[in-house]
């Protein structure tokens, strides 16, 4: 279906909320000037869209009659459930009725979709999930947090040129800077993969800045930081249970004295300020870089604001024409990369 604007099949059925948080989330980017798909249970769906104002948006439903629930193997959910929302959004995009999909739903069932339906991008070896988090100074994109939880050094190198077109395009870094996460800074430290990885990486038209730590994650001196998805899934869990645990800690600890109590009643402004520089729903999903069309998996617990902004992402990725852009940057280190694959093959024979 044609449209000047992008176009984001919405997962209407996703996460742990369904259509009661996914369709008011979808009308506010709808707001936006996105159009939007909502996949799902029509029913459930306009029950949603008849307490909304939908004057002027544009909107549109299109049917799947099945659900991947949580509980499902991404396995299972491709063979089995043929119709259900994910895989209806998925090939929608395919087909070349809307730009992008976004949902909330069973994460490994997503990524399988994205990969098994939509395809990768020529040249693209493995596609990968990349996280935004917060920092003291801007958003610093982790890529790999979980799509690929072993990689070898040519699929790093790829994982970052992806992250570097994401940097650019979405979030509007002009040069962003790209370390890889390892156990130290020095040239040398690191496990083979990363040792090798890191060769790549300084042979690359990237702006590396060599290895960092997980400690440098937060500063916001490094854009994007690269490691394989076993690790940067941890990395990324540990940061949401870290600034969750300390909002807890800091409430608590707010409460237990009058004098506390009256600091904390005098510094409202600047814990509200707290709040949404750790808010992972000020980011959204984690976009899934590298398919014929662009993914956002998004948190299963993900609010209104959550979904809104995942949506926004996935529009903002295909406005700024990304996929043309991370196509170039495929072609520009391609001879690297076969270098590198060439290379492990003759070691491992």
């Amino acid at each position: 279906m044609p449209s000047k604007q992008p176009r984001i099949a919405v997962d209407a059925m996703g996460g742990d909320f369904g259509p009661h948080i996914v369709v008011p989330a979808a009308i506010d980017a709808a707001r936006h000037g996105i159009a939007i798909a909502l996949v799902g249970d029509e029913a459930r769906i306009q029950a949603e869209l008849s307490r909304l104002d939908t004057a002027g948006l544009d909107i549109e439903i299109v049917p799947a009659s099945q659900v991947v629930e949580m509980e499902d193997k991404p396995a299972d959910a491709l063979r089995r459930k043929k119709d259900s929302s994910i895989q209806v959004a998925c090939r929608y995009v395919k087909e070349g009725h809307a730009d992008g999909v976004v949902s909330a739903g069973n994460s490994g069932a997503t990524v399988a979709c994205g990969m098994f339906i939509l395809g990768r991008i020529k040249g693209v070896q493995r596609p990968a999930l990349a996280g935004v988090l917060p920092t003291e100074k801007k958003p610093c994109v982790l890529i790999d947090v979980g799509a690929n939880v072993d990689s070898r050094p040519e699929h790093l190198l790829q994982f970052g040129l992806m992250a570097d077109v994401l940097a650019r395009c979405v979030l509007g870094f002009e040069k962003p800077s790209v370390g890889i996460l390892s156990i130290g800074e020095e040239e040398g430290k690191g496990n083979a993969t990363v040792k090798e990885a890191f060769d790549l990486f300084r042979d690359s038209q990237l702006n590396f800045i060599g290895n960092v730590e997980g400690r440098d994650i937060f500063t916001g001196d490094v854009d994007v930081v690269v490691c394989d998805g076993f690790v940067g899934n941890i990395a990324l869990k540990l940061s949401e249970g870290l600034a969750h645990s300390m909002g807890k800690i800091m409430k608590r600890e707010l409460k237990s004295s009058w004098l506390s109590k009256l600091g904390a009643l005098l510094s409202f402004r600047a814990f509200r300020r707290f709040k949404k520089v750790v808010d992972y729903a000020e980011y959204g999903g984690a976009p899934l870089l590298g398919l014929k069309g662009i993914a956002v998996v998004c948190h299963g617990k993900s609010n209104p604001k959550a979904m809104t902004n995942a949506i926004l992402v996935a529009a903002r990725y295909v406005s700024n024409k990304a996929h043309e852009h991370l196509a170039t940057e495929l072609e520009t280190h391609r001879a690297l990369s076969e270098k590198a694959a060439s290379t492990e093959k003759s070691s491992a024979a």
